[in-house]
């Protein structure tokens, strides 16, 4: 999925249809805050109430989420769909791909990925292809972090937003998730690959073959991760490749200001500057040309 700066509040198509939903306040008494799904009723509400609470039409989730807006037209409708098209709409809402999975088909059904049954994965340890890391093992990453990194678009601008990062009992991995972003459709929603062998780590979220990748510096006694975001951004009608240092400090509260397009203007920018010139300095990443 691409990265996109400046892209809030413009909505997308020409005559953006809304989903046909209940009054909010209706669908939030229907579907619990907490809890999981067991029906595809059910897991539709959970689907249209987090489109509200980020403010998505139809046609904005059709386009974030890589998809044909009839594909999510039958969605809504309650209609079969392939599993793909739900974990492609999962990502960008934000919601448990495999609980609402199960929910929809009315069963459980087992996730084969590169030869292994995720929900045969026991004892609190990721798959192999994944670093074969123990929850035990990670659970200092667990936590939430202030992200900060350059605008792709914007001069003299940082972009910052917060990450969480969860340990999925459904898919042994340690999860991560963005929130608060400026474009937040464009948030992504990925996983946690640990290499025994390195000192870094790789925060990897896949959508329909586009991947973004981020390699950071495991976590260190400062409670911070360093490295470099590679990614897709869209600048109007054009894609391109783009990367640039990041950094994630962890945090117990953030500020009501902590979030946004940081420019000179805002209090906090010097000390988001400087947190991300040492990442180069320091060498935890190296830009070269």
């Amino acid at each position: 999925m691409p990265d996109s700066d400046c892209l809030r509040g413009i909505k997308i198509g020409i005559f953006p249809q809304l989903v046909a939903l209940s009054h909010p306040c209706d669908l939030m008494k229907k579907q619990p805050a907490a809890g999981p799904v067991t029906t595809r009723s059910e897991a539709l509400d959970r689907i249209k109430t987090a489109m509200v609470e980020k403010k998505l039409t139809q046609a904005e989730l059709a386009d974030a989420s890589d998809c044909h807006e009839k594909t999510i037209q039958n969605l809504l409708g309650g209609r079969s769909v392939r599993d793909q098209t739900l974990f492609d709409v999962c990502m960008v809402l934000g919601l448990d791909f495999h609980g609402l999975r199960d929910a929809w088909h009315g069963e459980s059904v087992a996730v084969d990925n590169g030869g292994m049954n995720a929900k045969a994965q026991s004892g609190g340890v990721a798959p192999v292809y994944m670093g074969a890391y123990a929850q035990i093992a990670v659970d200092h990453y667990v936590g939430s972090y202030l992200t900060l990194r350059r605008s792709f678009s914007l001069p003299d601008t940082i972009v910052s937003y917060r990450t969480d990062i969860t340990w999925d009992a459904e898919w042994p991995s340690l999860l991560f998730q963005e929130r608060n972003r400026p474009d937040e459709p464009y948030a992504h929603r990925g996983r946690l690959y640990i290499p025994a062998s390195s000192s870094f780590i790789h925060l990897v979220s896949l959508t329909k073959g586009a991947m973004r990748m981020i390699v950071v510096s495991q976590l260190d006694r400062a409670e911070e991760m360093r490295g470099i975001i590679t990614t897709i951004n869209k600048q109007r009608a054009t894609m391109t490749p783009v990367a640039t240092a990041i950094l994630y400090a962890r945090r117990e509260n953030f500020d009501a200001d902590a979030f946004g397009e940081i420019t000179p203007k805002n209090r906090v920018y010097a000390e988001y500057k400087r947190l991300l010139d040492e990442t180069v300095a320091e060498g935890y990443a190296r830009l070269v040309g």
